[in-house]
């Protein structure tokens, strides 16, 4: 069918409906207890996909959404860190936080699952320095890329940038390893 022929058969409107239409169909979005996140993060030259959300509820209060995002995705926490791939962890927060309830939180989950806690310290205590209060509705981001290493973002601003994959192993088990904030965010994320 010529294409004279398929705009007097479809009017200039619809035409372009259908056109846009064809266009976001990339652009999903994952919900979680009212949180919305992407299904995919640029990281560098790669598209993380997401691999799962999961809730961190501390007692009774919805505390933030966890996005974990992927070059392939997994539900294998220990292969998902062993694998030198870009991954990033997004955090959609559900209510407001102090800088010292986050770094408190951080640092148990820190020193319940790094490895090799002790090497990392200087480093993650770096990074912990730069972590700001949030509102609900904000994000933090953790995004590893091999050969870059490991940055934290609080929305679309990058607040620092640590190298080497031990790093970025020991920032990850934080809610991939044995010990996660909880086993419910955990499993989301790996679903």
């Amino acid at each position: 069918m010529r294409t004279s022929t398929l705009r007097t058969l479809i009017p200039a409107g619809v035409l372009a409906v259908l056109v846009l239409a064809t266009l976001n169909v990339s652009a999903h979005a994952a919900e979680l207890a009212g949180a919305t996140l992407p299904d995919a993060l640029s990281a560098g030259d790669k598209l993380l996909k997401l691999n799962g959300l999961g809730l961190r509820k501390k007692a009774m209060f919805k505390v933030y959404v966890g996005g974990l995002y992927l070059e392939s995705p997994s539900k294998d926490a220990g292969t998902i860190l062993a694998t030198d791939q870009a991954k990033a962890i997004r955090m959609h927060f559900l209510r407001d936080l102090t800088k010292a309830q986050l770094v408190e939180a951080f640092q148990e989950g820190f020193e319940a699952n790094a490895k090799d806690a002790a090497a990392q310290k200087a480093a993650f205590d770096k990074m912990l320095a730069l972590v700001p209060d949030v509102k609900e509705g904000d994000t933090l981001t953790f995004t590893y890329l091999p050969g870059r290493g490991t940055s934290l973002h609080a929305g679309d601003k990058e607040l620092g940038i640590f190298a080497w994959k031990g790093f970025a192993d020991a920032v990850f088990s934080i809610w991939l390893g044995p010990k996660p904030p909880s086993e419910e965010l955990k499993k989301g994320m790996l679903s």
